[in-house]
């Protein structure tokens, strides 16, 4: 990477100029100083959009205005709220980390981007963003904001998802950051990536990097930042027999290591590829989970879809009525209110919400 030295002395007097004469973008944790708060944020917007965050943060921060009140809350209310909000090893990693610091440290935070990188569910992003902005800490934060604002303005063609192009943003981003006032230049590079250096459409006529951006006078914007991985999605067939007897439904925790640990479904039969609803009720008598002429079909759902990150799932409710009670490991009966009570994938809750 050829340094452009001249910019990198302006760079931070640059974006600060533009943050306090343009900057009016409003975020209920801007400024914020309590380092549960700015943590609390941060876990919630990792892997999620800000609109989505913003209503999520504000129930959490209601619900739980402090960590001790975090961690003494039972697990299930907890899922039950982050219900919705997806990648819910960042809830399991919520819960664990405010029990270690409301149990282990009386409640208070780790004052050092070191000790914050103990966390569970922090890494090199989520400290630095807490130790700039509630410690005043001079720690660039590298988001996908700042991926891209820097890799446009300097001309970075190493790739964002490759461990040397990683290091290359790191190495730069340290280089720029504003050493006395980092919280505020953290905060304006990534409000200046989402509203100015967007994925699409940018303002370049607004920008005031535009006389020294590479990606501007290359015509190149469409172009970077530069992503070397293609990863291939799976897919999966989730086939869910919705067991009812006397009124309560059949439910079980998912405690295997996969997706939506630690959230509750129905009685699940996977499948490699699209299966009949037929073939799936013999699967289900074969290894013991239903007993022949023992159930009725009452209705087959639609074929269902999510997309998660690198997964593709398919699949359907077989909705069934039982004529005797069935015992199964791990299984319990919930009535149709309790059922509320719990926090399931938006795979199920999508079809509670329209075919149930």
């Amino acid at each position: 990477m050829v340094k452009n030295k001249n910019l990198i002395k302006k760079f931070s007097h640059l974006l600060l100029k533009w943050d306090r004469e343009k900057n009016d973008r409003q975020m209920p944790w801007k400024g914020e100083k309590d380092p549960y708060k700015i943590w609390l944020s941060e876990i919630i917007l990792q892997q999620t959009r800000v609109e989505q965050g913003l209503i999520f943060y504000k129930k959490f921060a209601q619900e739980f205005p402090d960590i001790n009140k975090l961690a003494n809350a039972p697990e299930r209310k907890i899922y039950k709220l982050w219900e919705g909000l997806g990648y819910y090893t960042r809830c399991k990693n919520l819960i664990e980390t405010a029990k270690y610091i409301s149990e282990e440290k009386e409640g208070l935070f780790p004052a050092t981007y070191e000790e914050l990188l103990k966390l569970k569910g922090v890494g090199n992003y989520t400290a630095a963003a807490i130790a700039s902005f509630a410690y005043n800490l001079p720690r660039a934060v590298v988001d996908g904001n700042v991926f891209r604002v820097l890799s446009r303005i300097f001309g970075l063609t190493a790739p964002i998802d490759a461990p040397a192009g990683k290091k290359q943003f790191a190495k730069l981003a340290a280089e720029l950051i504003d050493k006395k006032f980092p919280g505020i230049y953290n905060q304006a590079l990534m409000d200046f990536g989402a509203v100015v250096c967007k994925p699409a459409n940018p303002k370049c006529f607004e920008c005031s990097f535009k006389k020294y951006c590479k990606a501007f006078s290359e015509n190149k914007i469409s172009e970077l930042p530069v992503k070397g991985k293609k990863i291939k999605n799976k897919t999966r067939w989730f086939y869910y027999l919705v067991i009812e007897y006397r009124g309560r439904l059949f439910i079980q925790k998912r405690i295997q290591k996969d997706i939506w640990k630690n959230l509750y479904e129905f009685v699940l039969v996977e499948t490699a590829k699209k299966t009949s609803d037929k073939e799936i009720l013999k699967q289900a008598i074969a290894i013991g989970i239903l007993r022949k002429s023992a159930f009725k079909v009452q209705s087959v759902s639609p074929v269902l879809f999510q997309q998660l990150s690198h997964q593709k799932i398919y699949g359907q409710f077989i909705r069934l009525t039982l004529n005797s009670e069935i015992s199964l490991l791990n299984l319990f009966s919930v009535s149709k209110t309790q059922l509320r009570q719990f926090a399931f994938p938006k795979f199920i809750n999508s079809y509670l919400q329209h075919f149930h």
